[in-house]
């Protein structure tokens, strides 16, 4: 059963100009995306600076609001799903229990004025738990992310930026919620504290069964954390698949051109892979045809005219290529 189904998300902004500030154009940001994440699965969503992901992940958690399409949100209470994109924000409230955010930048998003026990009571206490309660809630939640208990009278300030994710981590889980979305977690943190939290976050999978949505740039951080992988590229998703499969061998140009970016552990072995030349396509003003083909090295006549669906591949994969059942890409072994 699946927790999370998105179909043809969309959010637009509008460019204004003029002495009326009459609507001229608009930034495609996310354009109709569709995906859903199963019960206890990781889904990691990928792409470029610019590409929509964090855009998709915020109207997940109506921090956004949605320019059209749905958000069907199963809560696992033996109720209904609902459609999390029409509902009042009157009724979405109840439902942020079930829903938490793992923050990109770990100092940011904790405040320098509060304690970490504190920070990580907060969401309790919002939530009407007794005082008694809160403290064992957040001592468990320290144990969990392997924190000492004395961590809790302490200021962010007074620890690492690992530490500080890990502080993140436990407010994120301190109401049992059913759907994570992480934020690019590790992105602003040392390879070796990256390693640390990736390991933590695999551990909490296994002992807690969650359900997650981990939104990277990097696809070697996603390779030992996600169940599957669907890449973005101007506002659409080019491909989905399990992760193993598009590590082995990626169907469209732009998943390659991803995977070329990974550093190889071995520097005197020389890589067949393409890296894709140029800047992203311009979401305000994207090319016609498939956005992807000024970059790509296999674009046709065809790729210049007429844009891609995301059509099935077999084997729970899709992807949005005209040549990709021709193309003989190369993943990482």
């Amino acid at each position: 059963m699946n927790l999370l189904e998105v179909e043809d998300l969309k959010k637009h902004y509008p460019i204004r100009a003029g002495l009326l500030r009459r609507e001229v154009g608009r930034v495609r940001a996310v354009d109709g995306v569709s995906f859903h994440i199963a019960k206890g699965e990781t889904l990691a969503l990928v792409g470029e600076s610019g590409c929509g992901k964090t855009t998709v992940s915020r109207c997940i958690l109506r921090a956004l609001p949605v320019t059209s399409g749905a958000i069907r949100f199963a809560t696992g209470d033996g109720e209904a799903a609902v459609d999390l994109a029409t509902l009042p924000k009157r009724q979405i409230r109840p439902l942020r229990r079930h829903m938490q955010m793992i923050f990109q930048d770990p100092y940011a998003s904790l405040n320098p004025r509060m304690m970490v026990g504190d920070i990580i009571a907060e969401p309790l206490k919002v939530n009407g738990v007794p005082a008694a309660e809160r403290r064992d809630r957040v001592l468990e939640l320290l144990e969990l992310v392997q924190m000492p208990p004395g961590a809790r009278t302490r200021f962010p300030h007074a620890f690492s930026g690992g530490q500080r994710q890990r502080v993140g981590i436990a407010r994120a889980l301190a109401l049992n919620p059913k759907l994570v979305v992480a934020d690019e977690p590790v992105s602003a943190l040392d390879v070796s504290v990256q390693a640390q939290i990736i390991n933590l976050l695999l551990d909490l999978q296994d002992r807690l069964g969650l359900s997650m949505l981990f939104v990277a740039h990097d696809l070697s951080v996603v390779r030992h954390v996600s169940d599957r992988v669907a890449v973005m590229y101007v506002g659409r998703i080019v491909e989905v698949a399990p992760t193993d499969a598009l590590y082995r061998a990626p169907l469209h140009p732009y998943t390659e051109a991803l995977l070329a970016a990974v550093p190889a552990p071995d520097p005197t072995r020389r890589s067949r892979r393409r890296v894709a030349q140029g800047e992203v396509a311009d979401p305000a003003n994207p090319p016609p045809g498939c956005a992807f083909h000024p970059r790509c090295p296999y674009a046709v006549e065809r790729c210049r005219q007429e844009r891609p669906e995301l059509m099935p591949a077999g084997n729970g994969r899709a992807v949005s290529c005209h040549r990709a059942g021709e193309l003989e890409l190369a993943g990482v072994r």
